[in-house]
């Protein structure tokens, strides 16, 4: 199986995520990027992707930098470049027969390159629909487990280990089913 690097637009997410783009047009971009920067964080923490986040310099004059946060890497563009311009270049230069690159953005004409060498497109609304999914499942199993870990008071009988089991391989089914 290959690796998996997902690349985002960041400010495309911005503009597409109704809570984001709505800290956007109150005047608090600063915040809906750092949101969009925690909910990446804890997707990439649950996913296990390799997750690279791009800015376009162009909104924050004079910032250009990269890091690392939380196992994220951040873009921040040169002035004179755009994200799509920076992106299609990451992708082609990463994408290979060991390593599968997904574009998160909803900019696929300016993309059209990076798609004909294999990259593969995730539209900005799917990857909310699917990061929110994803982390609702992981709070939800963590809840179910807080609930079965406070029952418990004796050592597991056979058959809540033969439940526990079967309710593992279901959240295992669905996520590989979502996934591929």
């Amino acid at each position: 199986m290959k690796q998996q690097l997902l690349i985002v637009d960041a400010y495309n997410m911005i503009g597409n995520w109704p809570e984001l783009n709505h800290l956007k047009q109150t005047d608090r971009l600063p915040e809906a990027r750092d949101e969009l920067l925690n909910v990446l964080t804890e997707y990439k923490k649950i996913s296990g992707l390799n997750i690279t986040v791009v800015f376009d310099a162009m909104y924050v004059p004079g910032n250009s930098k990269s890091y690392r946060q939380a196992d994220l890497e951040i873009v921040w563009t040169s002035k004179d470049q755009t994200a799509d311009s920076y992106i299609e270049k990451l992708a082609a230069d990463k994408q290979s027969r060991i390593l599968q690159v997904t574009v998160a953005t909803s900019d696929q004409a300016e993309q059209w390159v990076i798609f004909s060498e294999g990259a593969l497109r995730i539209p900005a609304l799917e990857l909310r629909k699917r990061v929110r999914e994803d982390l609702k499942e992981v709070r939800h199993t963590a809840l179910r487990s807080q609930d079965l870990g406070s029952v418990r008071k004796s050592p597991w009988d056979d058959h809540q280990l033969s439940a526990l089991e079967q309710y593992r391989l279901q959240l295992e089914r669905e996520h590989t089913k979502r996934h591929h």
